[in-house]
């Protein structure tokens, strides 16, 4: 995906086979995961798209999340709130915790996920 096209503080749902190895050491290659993909001016950020708290998608339906007007993410769930520079979670069930950030990077404007071993 090209970082032009994501949109601007809005975080979108991506299903993507991430490349690598899980934290248990399978290979993961091939399993889409559901992701949450943030754009912050050019800069990205991808998260999986799991709760800490119950490990429920954060979105309420499809690709629609809820952002409160501090432009935090709300799990839709139990009402977990997530700011969006390292995922942390500020308030709910879940304070202290983080989402799991996917490694991404950008060359020459296209967006590239990779899970690190």
């Amino acid at each position: 995906m090209r970082v032009d096209a994501l949109p601007q503080r809005t975080p979108i749902d991506l299903d993507a086979v991430v490349e690598g190895v899980g934290e248990d050491g399978a290979d993961t290659t091939g399993d889409p995961d559901a992701l949450i993909v943030y754009r912050d001016g050019d800069e990205v950020r991808v998260w999986l798209n799991v709760c800490p708290h119950a490990g429920r998608r954060l979105d309420w339906a499809p690709g629609k999340f809820l952002v409160g007007k501090d432009g935090h993410l709300i799990c839709a769930a139990h009402g977990a709130t997530f700011e969006t520079q390292r995922g942390e979670c500020v308030a709910g069930p879940c304070k202290g915790q983080s989402l799991r950030a996917i490694p991404v990077t950008v060359i020459d404007g296209d967006v590239r996920i990779r899970l690190d071993p």
